[in-house]
């Protein structure tokens, strides 16, 4: 399913260098990963509404439903941090933005 070419050409976009052993084993591994998809894709869903998120917090019961509900916060408003002082630890700056050095070479 998965080719050492496919492995290849994913790193090359990824900007990866891998050794042939990690391309070896990433075959595998994208192939496992594959071969349990399409046993997800025999699965019946046509019953199964779509969703966004795993869990609502509306199905909870016990102590599952105190947990979810301490992983929420409000949103609340609150003051930014001054420019001066997010900029004061900066290495380097170009007036009112961190510089930073270029990322892709190509």
């Amino acid at each position: 399913m998965i080719t050492d070419k496919d492995v290849s050409y994913v790193a090359d976009l990824a900007n990866l260098e891998l050794t042939p052993e990690e391309r070896e084993r990433m075959v595998k591994d994208l192939g496992s990963i594959l071969s349990y998809i399409e046993r997800l894709n025999e699965l019946d869903t046509s019953s199964v509404a779509p969703m966004a998120q795993v869990f609502t917090g509306s199905e909870a019961a016990g102590p599952a439903k105190n947990a979810a509900a301490q992983a929420w916060r409000e949103d609340v408003l609150a003051a930014c941090l001054p420019h001066d002082e997010a900029l004061r630890n900066a290495p380097v700056k170009d007036k009112d933005f961190f510089k930073v050095p270029k990322v892709i070479e190509r």
